[in-house]
């Protein structure tokens, strides 16, 4: 059962507190990760949509599922291990919505297959962090009632105009307002940690890039926009969302020490 504790002194150094081979190890991963995204951007081939090939985009995620294997890995004797578990199963099902999206699965892309991946690993995000907010006492009911019902508020107005305004329904269409609250959510409860404890403002943000990459690829589903690098743009919004919701697995070590 979690218990909440006060939370204890947070080190600026988010690295501190991993022995030499662990930190190397993240830093590594990190380095490749950007490598792979914004080397693909910058050295890729442009066409109308974007520069970075999908082997390099995929790569960089797939980076980040082993960086979130890592943490878990890493923390394995320490009182942040259950919300790093939860960062890396989220971020497992984030890459499988990639692989949905990118169709180098049987069947081709897959839209709402890649919905409910990454529908999936939101859940994961919000579990973990909520737990962890309990865990360490972040738990003010204004506090966290009040980010989530203005995120709530932003991904149903998101949805409306970007999705719903103008069109003729649709499976699709439906099911894209509960993946807009359900990815609000996590911004929201991220949001919360964030106030309260205000180290964690980057775990926030990426939950909040997360959300923007997604009201773009809606966009372009929907509407039919289309504009130079969108394809680079979803890409160099989610893939540092996602970043920064994995790396918050260090700002929570430095809290407890490792």
């Amino acid at each position: 059962m979690l218990h909440q504790t006060a939370v204890p002194r947070y080190n600026s150094c988010m690295f501190t507190y991993l022995n030499p081979a662990s930190r190397i190890w993240l830093i590594a991963l990190l380095i490749m990760w950007a490598a792979l995204l914004f080397g693909g951007f910058l050295f890729g081939s442009a066409d109308s949509s974007q520069r970075m090939p999908k082997w390099a985009r995929l790569s960089s995620s797939a980076v980040l599922v082993l960086a979130g294997w890592s943490w878990f890995f890493i923390t394995r004797q320490n009182e942040v291990n259950s919300f790093v578990l939860w960062l890396a199963i989220g971020m497992t099902f984030g890459f499988l919505g990639d692989l949905f999206m990118a169709g180098v699965l049987p069947g081709g892309r897959n839209v709402l297959g890649g919905m409910a991946a990454f529908g999936l690993g939101h859940v994961a995000y919000i579990i973990g962090i909520w737990r962890f907010g309990n865990q360490i006492g972040l738990t003010d009911g204004t506090t966290r009632w009040g980010s989530l019902i203005v995120w709530w508020m932003i991904g149903a107005a998101a949805w409306y105009f970007v999705v719903y305004r103008g069109q003729q329904p649709t499976t699709l269409h439906q099911a894209t307002l509960p993946y807009a609250l359900l990815l609000a959510s996590t911004a929201g409860v991220a949001t919360s940690l964030a106030i309260q404890q205000g180290q964690f403002t980057w775990l926030a943000i990426g939950a909040a890039l997360f959300l923007i990459s997604d009201l773009i690829i809606a966009t372009q589903l929907f509407n039919g926009t289309s504009f130079y690098l969108i394809g680079d743009v979803i890409w160099l919004t989610y893939g540092p969302g996602q970043m920064l919701i994995v790396f918050s697995a260090a700002t929570a070590v430095s809290l407890f020490g490792q």
